[in-house]
């Protein structure tokens, strides 16, 4: 009985870990890049709105990057979905895809 609930307590886990995944997935912010500058580690992307920073309409910013291997996939007019989180009062993209 103790090892039925055990693969039972695992698979639930499991189950929500993948959900959580799909939900981050889902959770990208369209954007465009208009500019990348590799030694600043910098990009700019004109984004639609961004509901986790209250932002409420879209706009043009400039962005640091979490990992400057990032600013490699993407250039100027790519459209992409990006994911950013605040560090310290400044925007960090953490993620870069380009969008189908």
């Amino acid at each position: 009985m103790k090892k039925k609930l055990q693969h039972i307590v695992v698979a639930t886990l499991v189950s929500a870990l993948l959900t959580s995944a799909s939900w981050a997935q889902g959770a990208l912010i369209d954007g465009t890049v208009t500019k990348v500058d590799t030694a600043a580690s910098k990009i700019t992307i004109k984004h639609g709105p961004i509901k986790k920073f209250d932002m409420d309409e879209g706009m043009t910013m400039v962005f640091a990057v979490k990992d400057k291997n990032l600013l490699g996939k993407a250039k100027a007019g790519d459209k992409i979905k990006f994911d950013a989180d605040n560090v310290n009062g400044q925007f960090v993209v953490t993620t870069i895809e380009k969008a189908k």
